[in-house]
């Protein structure tokens, strides 16, 4: 998986290398089990700090979307149940990108399509 980060973006480094991150698992560029690079191979690689690399990896492990051990390092976490519940948090996001959307001027249907289309370049489809 090939990780860019915008140094001068308003977003910080951690966001970006966990939305990043995230997107990787649901097009499965990043497999269930699949073992990430350790903290400061990956800070080293993209030239910042380890502590932004470990701030962003304990935010996936708080998140679900990876399992840490002591002898392993980081992996991608197995993929949740289907038809489990949206999370709180799943919730307000959505919500959030919605009123974005209206607020640009998109309606109902294009928003739909747009994301039909995304998710259809998802891995992780049911």
């Amino acid at each position: 998986m090939i990780i860019s980060l915008e140094l001068d973006s308003e977003t910080p480094l951690y966001e970006q290398l966990r939305n990043q991150i995230v997107i990787g698992i649901a097009m499965g560029t990043l497999a269930e089990q699949e073992r990430l690079p350790s903290v400061r191979q990956l800070a080293e690689d993209l030239g910042i700090n380890t502590m932004t690399v470990n701030k962003t990896y304990a935010l996936l492990k708080q998140e679900g979307y990876i399992v840490i051990d002591r002898r392993h390092g980081a992996k991608v976490a197995p993929r949740a149940a289907v038809g489990q519940e949206p999370t709180e948090q799943l919730t307000h996001q959505l919500q959030l990108i919605i009123a974005q959307a209206a607020i640009q001027g998109v309606d109902q249907s294009r928003f739909q399509t747009l994301c039909g289309q995304i998710f259809a370049k998802m891995a992780y489809q049911t």
